[in-house]
């Protein structure tokens, strides 16, 4: 599907507030409200657009600890390893990855100590060989 500079516009405007009126981004890009409707049910069918989130504030994320976990897995076992971490509501995002890991995943919790326990609990999935995990003390940036 081709998208034009205005859905880019349109979806930059969303990722910052999905809630956002379609008034108000028709006002900003200039168009009426009905093709700002238009556009983004033509988005939506198309899969351009996939659904809508919560955003957490600021504070609220300064207050969980997050941590990268890189893991090594066994061959052929990568999408049950992929299953299990699933599983954990903490892990918020993983990645395939090329070098000396296969996967990264990323924790976000409210203690050390559940980050220690949940480090043990990756540890013992079946087919996982290895992690080596980081905190991450600070967010310079995120989008």
């Amino acid at each position: 599907m081709p998208i034009d500079e205005k859905d880019l516009k349109l979806l930059e405007l969303l990722k910052n507030n999905a809630r956002e009126p379609t008034s108000s981004i028709a006002r900003t890009l200039g168009v009426s409200r009905s093709t700002i409707q238009s556009r983004i049910e033509r988005l939506e069918r198309s899969g351009v657009i996939n659904g809508y989130t919560l955003r957490m504030s600021d504070e609220y994320e300064r207050s969980r600890i997050k941590a990268h976990v890189m893991i090594s897995v066994a061959p052929k076992l990568s999408s049950r390893v992929a299953a299990g971490l699933r599983a954990f509501s903490e892990v918020t995002s993983l990645y395939a990855v090329s070098g000396p890991y296969d996967l990264i995943a990323v924790l976000s919790c409210q203690t050390t100590e559940r980050i220690d326990a949940l480090l043990d609990e990756i540890g013992a999935l079946p087919g996982i060989r290895k992690t080596t995990s980081s905190i991450i003390l600070s967010t310079k940036f995120a989008r």
